[in-house]
């Protein structure tokens, strides 16, 4: 039995689709969302759908390919080998399974998780003394950063993936304006001034030399734009702009935004805190040299990590990403959980786990959960 309490895979109890964690009595609960779901459920035999659950339980908990005698032993059912395989043609067919090159097993794919989460998946609620060794580790005499950043190491320790917390939008800083300099060598002195009179320098290139007065214009039509707006906020628009717009806008402005980017990218690492990235090195299909690479690239650069935390803030409760879901490559193996956290009833952050594909969705769900209304109930409490 480990930490939450957890005898294995088959101790889930209760539909993710009805999902409620016993928290403290003033807590609201809603039901768990999957960001996904649909009316479009395929009609499946009840035969069939329990071989997908045994299958993918079991491959959560090895990571090897599942082959027809292992399913066969683990379903419970007197089905005859034949039988077996036949369901499990079934299942390839339906895009739910793939054999890994030319392993005899079977693995599930993305579509056969999501039907898993979706359909399958039961959850054990956290019981009273779990939530409460939860809260203990957020102790609210803590500093916001300090609470933050034990939140996020409290979810990558408990879950042994990567934790991840974004600020509270209270705590990011607002653009006021930015100011460009020029310097010898194609280079930029951009300042930037926040809503609070913090001023950042950082010393930019440009791809050729612009005057004073370009310069100025560059720094009017900015400050002009996005005075009073949420610097976070602020990137997000260069980034989608400088994607959509580059047709249509002129090479000042697209000049103009490029150099604020390049001012902004030091403010990212300041939007989200994670924690136990190397957790993620314990799982042979994430540790190949070149997929750790690149993924603790996207991890350091956190544009494309920060993006789907912003669609997050958005969604309703628990949202989960699996595999290519995340619209981002280099996620195509992992699994994002996520859930917002609320003060006085209004999202200020999203906190959740990055793991592989094959997690533990049934306990990592309740655990992301809890936090996330703990969390908010600590930072309520400090205001």
């Amino acid at each position: 039995m480990d930490f939450w309490g957890n005898s294995g895979l088959g101790s889930c109890v209760q539909p993710v689709s009805t999902l409620y964690l016993r928290v403290p009595k003033h807590a609201v609960i809603a039901p768990f969302k999957s960001p996904t779901v649909t009316d479009s459920t395929p009609d499946i035999p009840e035969r069939t759908q329990h071989m997908l659950k045994v299958l993918i339980d079991r491959y959560i908990r090895d990571g090897q390919p599942v082959g027809s005698r292992t399913l066969s032993r683990e379903s419970g059912l007197d089905l005859s080998p034949a039988t077996i395989r036949n369901v499990m043609s079934d299942l390839e067919d339906l895009g739910f399974i793939k054999s890994p090159h030319t392993s005899a097993g079977r693995v599930p794919t993305v579509q056969g998780y999501r039907f898993f989460v979706d359909t399958l998946l039961n959850v054990k609620p956290l019981d009273a003394r779990s939530v409460e060794q939860l809260r203990s580790e957020l102790d609210i005499e803590m500093a916001t950063s300090e609470l933050l950043e034990s939140a996020s190491g409290l979810l990558s320790g408990v879950t042994a993936l990567a934790g991840v917390v974004t600020l509270p939008k209270h705590e990011h800083a607002l653009f006021n304006r930015v100011e460009f300099l020029p310097l010898s060598d194609n280079r930029v002195l951009g300042i930037l001034v926040t809503g609070e009179g913090e001023v950042q320098n950082r010393i930019i290139t440009t791809d050729r030399n612009y005057t004073p007065s370009e310069l100025q214009q560059a720094s009017n039509y900015l400050s002009e734009l996005f005075a009073g707006k949420d610097l976070a906020a602020v990137r997000s628009t260069l980034l989608s702009e400088m994607q959509e717009a580059r047709s249509t806008m002129n090479r000042m402005m697209m000049a103009a935004m490029q150099m604020a980017d390049q001012i902004l990218e030091k403010n990212q690492s300041e939007d989200y805190i994670m924690t136990g990235q190397t957790n993620l090195m314990g799982f042979h299909e994430l540790c190949d040299i070149e997929k750790l690479r690149n993924l603790f690239d996207a991890f350091n650069k956190k544009r494309d990590i920060l993006n789907l935390l912003d669609q997050c803030v958005h969604g309703d409760g628990i949202q989960i990403f699996i595999g290519d879901e995340s619209g981002y490559e280099i996620l195509d193996e992992c699994s994002m959980v996520t859930a917002p956290y609320q003060t006085d009833g209004e999202v200020v952050g999203v906190l959740g786990v990055i793991g592989p594909t094959r997690m533990a969705y049934d306990r990592v769900i309740p655990i992301v959960d809890a936090t996330a209304r703990l969390l908010g109930a600590a930072l309520k409490q400090k205001e």
